[in-house]
């Protein structure tokens, strides 16, 4: 008989496009071997170009959706992405507080293309409740922004995000330094736990078709602690992941194009 994959379920927004969101995030849990479950909390109509339109779901049935999985099939790592508004979020937070399996929060603010797919309103939520219960946050640097105040410029910059967002709960905080500003040759993120500390990077590959970074690189964390990974090994992996994913990014549609999940395949 077959082995049954590691479980990971994502908790997040469909995009149509197809770049982000669940879409990415079943595409990269099964390039990474692991067998990905969704729990949809919103529907968005997106494109190459932005989002046209996001309509987030009852509270009802994103619970009824996660208690199918979880109850019946188990789940040994979730992800958690676009959640909208502050009920939705702490919905998803109370139900991960009783899951007991690592949780890699995406704290997803804005799309690429600068749309907001969270309330302003949700922010509070995202702080109080939600980071808690997180083994890994991996904010980008306006999503640190958002939360902490903190605007980060440099390297010393993301070393107080870390702290901010540290200082909310999560277990360890990875901060995401591909947008620091200037001519940066190599895309550096910080991983810390507040005592521990790495420093990840990698080139900086001149492809504006990048749609779908975040969602991809808190999948991958998640499907390497479905695998029994640490944390420090599951961001290195994952690290690896969508820097080639980044490299091999495509054109779709007029705008910007998404990342490649099936990179290693083609290879």
């Amino acid at each position: 008989m077959t082995t049954r994959p590691p479980l990971v379920l994502t908790v997040a927004g469909s995009d149509s496009g197809g770049g982000a969101g669940i879409q990415a995030d079943l595409k990269t849990m099964l390039a990474l071997g692991v067998h990905g479950m969704s729990v949809i909390t919103a529907v968005t109509a997106q494109n190459s170009l932005g989002v046209l339109g996001a309509w987030e779901l009852p509270e009802e049935a994103v619970r009824a959706q996660y208690r199918a999985v979880v109850d019946d099939i188990g789940v040994q790592a979730v992800k958690t992405g676009m959640l909208a508004s502050a009920a939705l979020v702490e919905t998803v937070a109370e139900l991960l507080a009783s899951t007991g399996a690592p949780v890699v929060v995406d704290p997803v603010g804005v799309s690429k293309h600068g749309d907001s797919l969270l309330a302003a309103s949700a922010l509070d939520s995202v702080r109080t409740k939600l980071l808690p219960v997180a083994t890994v946050a991996t904010p980008n640097l306006d999503e640190v922004a958002q939360l902490t105040g903190i605007v980060v410029e440099d390297e010393a910059g993301m070393r107080r995000a870390a702290d901010a967002i540290l200082a909310y709960g999560p277990r360890w905080a990875l901060i995401k330094g591909g947008h620091l500003p200037g001519d940066v040759a190599e895309a550096v993120d910080l991983l810390t736990d507040g005592t521990e500390e790495l420093w990840l990077r990698a080139p900086r590959h001149d492809n504006r078709h990048t749609h779908g970074t975040g969602c991809t690189l808190a999948s991958a964390v998640a499907s390497g602690l479905a695998k029994g990974l640490t944390v420090p090994e599951a961001v290195r992996q994952a690290k690896a992941y969508v820097t080639g994913a980044i490299a091999a990014g495509f054109a779709l549609g007029a705008g910007i194009g998404p990342v490649d999940h099936g990179w290693m395949q083609r290879r």
